[in-house]
């Protein structure tokens, strides 16, 4: 059998990032002041636990045991938000604001482990199509920050 330990570490941290754009998108919909934007930020954390589901069970396939808990850096930047929107009011455009911010960071580490050439062929094909959810999640919330900039 291959050695799939680097496989099911890079997996291993996307789930962990995944999780805190979950937790992420939970905390901004309690924050949100408007209907719109809390469905909507509860809609993208459902979609992200899918994904985070499917990279789960892909480690577990995998013989690893799969993350099941978001990251410690992520905690206290939720603890700095909570502070924040404290401080804010729970303003709509800084709520957007942040959650923009944390879709710029996954992002990009999605499309770090894409370019990740010693990941199998299998674990690189599930990271693209995950990468598919991520993406249209972060374009939406780019396009949503910039038409609130006047």
């Amino acid at each position: 059998m291959s050695d799939t330990s680097h496989d099911i570490s890079t997996l291993n941290g996307l789930i962990a990032t995944t999780i805190d754009s979950v937790d992420g998108y939970t905390e901004a919909a309690k924050d949100s002041q408007s209907g719109r934007f809390g469905s909507l930020f509860t809609s993208r954390a459902s979609e992200r636990r899918e994904v985070a589901s499917r990279l789960q069970q892909e480690v577990t396939r995998l013989g690893g045991k799969a993350e099941d808990d978001g990251t410690v850096l992520a905690g206290a930047h939720r603890m700095f938000l909570n502070l924040k929107s404290a401080v804010t009011g729970q303003d709509d455009k800084a709520i957007i604001d942040e959650v923009e911010a944390g879709e710029d960071h996954i992002k990009a580490k999605y499309e770090d482990a894409l370019a990740d050439r010693a990941l199998s062929p299998e674990v690189l094909q599930l990271i693209e199509t995950c990468y598919g959810s991520v993406k249209a999640g972060h374009d939406e919330m780019r396009d949503i920050k910039h038409s609130m900039q006047r």
